[in-house]
């Protein structure tokens, strides 16, 4: 999982929005059915770098809109005992900074 949200990061940073996309969905995709909340922060995360694409393709309407649901899963990154917890944070300051500077 760390090499996934390294790469994610990586992407995000390089304004590769789709491929960030990708590199999680990869984690995300065989466990979208369980209720799990890891599985949502991923999600949220996810919807962060769609937000970043269709901002970045004009659409910035929709890309509000995907970012509120980026916003609804984030609030499981405190909640939620994961391994993860340190890395999904300070992802989320990053991507929380990133979206201030583009809107």
């Amino acid at each position: 999982m760390n090499r996934r949200i390294a790469a994610f990061r990586e992407q995000i940073e390089s304004e590769q929005f789709y491929e960030a996309h990708e590199a999680l969905e990869e984690a995300w995709f065989p466990r979208r059915f369980e209720a799990d909340n890891e599985v949502k922060i991923l999600k949220g995360f996810i919807n962060a770098a769609v937000s970043f694409e269709l901002k970045k393709r004009g659409r910035d309407l929709q890309s509000k809109k995907v970012w509120a649901n980026y916003l609804k899963y984030r609030q499981f990154i405190l909640t939620t005992p994961t391994p993860y917890k340190n890395e999904f944070y300070q992802l989320s300051r990053y991507l929380e900074k990133k979206n201030r500077e583009n809107h």
